[in-house]
């Protein structure tokens, strides 16, 4: 009898190979290569069904209907759902460990289960006892809830079928398992075909089903990328372990946008959400402190102000240190060049760092002259007014260059008692004149007029 050769298969993407590589000839990502034993198939070929013909329809026959959604019971969460959950829909929820995936998925289902929705919650990590614990330390009573600890994939097939719940939490996806595939638990082939028996049953039985999947230490879902393409949609849940504050955020949704975000704050008693972001951002700002700025970025649908800190101070070592949470480090490299290069402002031998107040991370580019405005105001040790507000794009030849969703920005600003707006000038010429007068907007063409403008 042949022995069965070891097959290497990579974490990231998937790519399988009869021998090892250091680089992954797939995706090109380095150790990533793990060996594994090949798949065993118990049945063979003769014992497979024959396939029967499906009827095929006409596009103007298929009814276009909108999708029937299911409410959270909390409307951040309805939010990055594009509007609640879509029935049959498979949806992945990954985060850091101890974020609060379980958390707010065992919370949600306090609210379903008031509105007479049956939940299964499939737990492969903690016992039933455990789950019943954690359920009282976060006030959860329903009487529709129900709770399966098992690893056994085809067992829960079968409960889900006969049980015929109205949603199913599945905690977690890397430690589910298929008797009839040789692979280890967690390997790349157990967690594709796992997922997929939950995606042919989600839009089977039309359940919406809920998936919590683990992150590697990169930051990304851990097992093949290929997980991510199966799933109707994707949530990060993020934040850091020093912060209450958590986010959740879709960077993929067949049933709404993508991008768009959801805050809460972690308490003594759950996850409780946060209706105005850009009020807790703000919450507790200096006065008369320079280095400081407020910027406004767009979150998929939503403008959320945030503070921006900066502060530049003498070096006492050959070689300044530079540092920067949640805003790109090599960004604010390129923002400290054109300050030097295009607008005179040098920051030779100084030490510089910036911070993002609460916990965001800033990826827009529209954020460029609120950071620059921050670090000049430190640099030059000069005051910005407190109810200003910027936002801008840099370019490398100093200039500032428009951004979108301007009158959303300036409107947010304005409600939350701003009265100043540093903007570039390309935007001005599209607003409307209602809110020209409103507000006292200045439109600028390069960074150092912008910093003229605001230290006014």
């Amino acid at each position: 009898m042949a022995k069965n050769k070891s097959l290497y298969v990579c974490n990231d993407c998937g790519y399988e190979s009869a021998k090892w590589y250091g680089k992954c000839p797939g995706c090109g990502e380095w150790n990533t290569m793990e060996e594994q034993l090949p798949t065993v198939i118990t049945k063979g070929v003769s014992n497979v069904k024959r396939a029967t013909s499906q009827p095929v329809f006409q596009l103007s026959e298929i009814n276009s209907t909108i999708e029937r959604r299911i409410s959270t019971g909390f409307k951040e969460f309805d939010r990055v759902l594009g509007g609640g959950i879509v029935e049959g829909s498979l949806v992945l929820l990954s985060g850091d460990p101890g974020i609060g995936k379980s958390t707010i998925l065992l919370q949600m289902c306090q609210p379903l289960g008031n509105n007479n929705k049956k939940v299964l919650y499939i737990s492969s990590e903690e016992s039933a006892r455990q789950i019943k614990l954690r359920a009282g330390r976060l006030h959860i009573n329903t009487d529709y809830l129900y709770i399966l600890a098992q690893t056994d994939v085809s067992v829960i097939v079968e409960t889900i079928k006969s049980e015929k719940p109205d949603v199913v939490i599945v905690d977690s996806i890397q430690t589910m398992s298929i008797e009839d595939i040789s692979s280890s638990v967690g390997s790349v082939t157990q967690v594709r075909e796992c997922t997929n028996v939950f995606m042919h049953l989600a839009k089977s039985l039309e359940i919406p089903i809920f998936i919590v999947g683990h992150v590697n230490k990169d930051g990304a879902i851990a097992g093949p990328k290929v997980l991510e393409h199966i799933v109707d949609t994707v949530l990060y849940f993020e934040g850091e372990r020093n912060y209450s504050f958590r986010i959740l955020r879709s960077v993929k949704n067949r049933f709404g946008s993508t991008n768009e975000i959801g805050v809460f704050e972690m308490t003594q008693g759950g996850l409780k959400e946060v209706e105005n972001p850009s009020l807790m951002m703000l919450s507790g700002r200096p006065k008369n402190t320079s280095g400081t700025c407020v910027a406004c970025t767009m979150e998929g649908s939503r403008p959320i102000l945030a503070e921006v800190q900066g502060l530049v101070t003498s070096s006492g070592f050959g070689t300044p240190r530079r540092m920067s949470t949640g805003f790109d480090y090599n960004r604010m490299n390129m923002i400290i060049a054109v300050l030097e290069k295009r607008a005179g402002f040098f920051f030779n031998g100084m030490d510089t760092y910036l911070n993002v107040i609460g916990g965001l991370k800033l990826y827009e580019p529209a954020a460029d002259l609120c950071v620059a405005l921050a670090l000049l105001s430190s640099l030059k040790d000069q005051v910005l007014n407190d109810d200003t507000l910027a936002f801008g794009e840099i370019g490398l030849a100093g200039e500032i260059r428009a951004v979108s969703n301007c009158e959303q920005r300036i409107a947010e600003a304005q409600r939350l008692g701003f009265t100043k707006c540093i903007i570039p000038f390309h935007n001005y010429k599209s607003l409307s004149k209602e809110l020209k007068v409103s507000m006292d907007i200045v439109p600028v063409r390069t960074i150092r007029a912008a910093f003229e403008a605001i230290t006014e």
